[in-house]
């Protein structure tokens, strides 16, 4: 897999919908994952899109293997509450309870219609030991003994009937909760196989994570430098120059450069999806190994540098044009790189390099002053001390640069964008605008690095 349509893709998202670094505020603290929604799949139509089709996929089948276990583990859990409150059924649980009372009135019935019976007899049989008892009185005790076992009989029979309805309730409401209990045993080896699931899923996406990982680092560094101003409906040139600082020879560079247009206010597009900041500038490019000028999309495609040795440099120069229809106003170019060997290592730049310019009309007299200084070699000394950057550290990861003399960005090469900084000589919006748009291709195109490692 290669980087370029990684690259490629944040920095048109940064380029076209800038509202969201603006939204985002200074600091990115997670990194994002990607976006599914119309405007994300626009800036990524290309030969390449299987790549992060494959990479957001391996994302939903960690997802749905966590929601799948979760569903499990919250089942289960429900289970098990209603197996220790006896939420066997309605049905059951009320047959149990009228069962059970009838059960109890029966019983108590019969123990009454014993009790009377028992007390009859014992008045007959204490008539029948009195000489001086009257037949009368023998007959009338005899007859209340008959009534009372008869009762005492039906009572019995009642009980009877009483406890079958009990124990046929019971064992329903018994066999309920041997259901609950066999199905909390059966979800079990469920939960077993999804956290199995999960853990495949997981591994999977961390695998394709790190297939290939390119490094963040200062191999590739570029400075850009141009004109301070444009006039709506001409061209003009822009020197980039790319160097190789590392240590060794590098087997294939390539620049990527983008260019917006900036409103004057980004209460205009705040509602807007894709703003199409880009859509009135147009960039052509040549070298000395391409003395042809040759047509930039600089959304998806790179300026290819080939080999740079250690110590060398490649110099472009890029025909910017401003469409007619372009209204005027301040504009943005900015550069940033990455490299590929043919031992399969390759990195992405830390750094990037940018140039500020104003859109004019035809009427007004253009500058000739320079747009930019060109872009430093960004060192701790050399950071622009007002406003004094916030750089956040991480494990003595955390690097400050300082691009086209013009802003401050510290990014961590863990993946996150730590803070950003601008310099007061820059126009408000100009400065907003255009840290929105840099610091939202960096952290973009580093989230999707590490998430899709392209």
């Amino acid at each position: 897999m290669k980087i370029r349509r990684t690259l490629a893709t944040a920095v048109a998202v940064a380029v076209t919908t800038p509202v969201v670094f603006l939204s985002a505020g200074p600091a990115f603290a997670e990194t994002p994952k990607p976006r599914t929604d119309a405007s994300a799949q626009d800036v990524k139509d290309g030969p390449e899109d299987d790549d992060f089709a494959e990479y957001e996929k391996l994302i939903e089948a960690v997802v749905a293997a966590e929601e799948k276990l979760e569903a499990l583990k919250e089942e289960r859990a429900a289970l098990v509450e209603d197996l220790r409150a006896g939420n066997v059924g309605e049905a059951v649980k009320t047959e149990y309870a009228a069962a059970k009372l009838a059960y109890d009135e029966a019983k108590a019935a019969r123990e009454a219609a014993a009790t009377t019976l028992a007390e009859a007899q014992a008045e007959l049989d204490a008539l029948n030991a009195d000489p001086e008892a009257t037949a009368e009185d023998k007959a009338a005790a005899e007859q209340a003994v008959a009534e009372a076992k008869a009762k005492a009989d039906e009572a019995v029979a009642a009980e009877a009937a009483a406890k079958l309805r009990h124990d046929a309730a019971d064992t329903a409401f018994s066999d309920a909760r041997v259901a609950l209990a066999r199905r909390i045993s059966l979800l079990d080896p469920k939960i077993v196989l999804a956290e199995q699931e999960l853990a495949d899923a997981e591994a999977a996406l961390e695998a394709y994570e790190n297939e290939g990982s390119c490094v963040e680092d200062d191999s590739v560094r570029s400075t850009l430098t141009g004109p301070k101003t444009i006039t709506i409906g001409s061209s003009a040139d822009f020197s980039l120059t790319v160097r190789n600082t590392s240590d060794r020879d590098l087997d294939s560079v390539r620049s990527y450069v983008f260019a917006a247009h900036l409103p004057e206010s980004w209460d205009d597009i705040l509602d807007e999806e894709d703003p199409g900041l880009e859509r009135y500038f147009s960039i052509d490019w040549k070298s000395a190994a391409n003395p042809e000028w040759t047509e930039l999309d600089f959304q998806d495609e790179a300026v290819e540098l080939g080999r740079i040795a250690k110590g060398g440099k490649a110099e472009v120069t890029l025909r910017l044009t401003v469409d007619e229809d372009a209204p005027a106003g301040k504009g943005i170019t900015f550069s940033t790189g990455e490299y590929e060997n043919e031992d399969g290592s390759c990195g992405i730049s830390q750094q990037y390099a940018k140039a500020e310019f104003d859109v004019v009309e035809p009427t007004e007299e253009p500058s000739e002053e320079p747009t930019e200084e060109p872009t430093a070699e960004p060192s701790p000394s050399t950071t622009t001390p007002t406003p004094a950057p916030t750089a956040t550290a991480t494990g003595g990861n955390t690097q400050t640069t300082q691009q086209g003399g013009s802003s401050a960005t510290a990014v961590r090469t863990g993946g996150e964008l730590a803070a950003t900084g601008s310099n007061d000589a820059l126009p408000k919006i100009g400065a907003a605008a255009g840290a929105a748009l840099v610091l939202g291709a960096v952290a973009l195109f580093t989230a999707r690095r590490r998430r899709a490692n392209a």
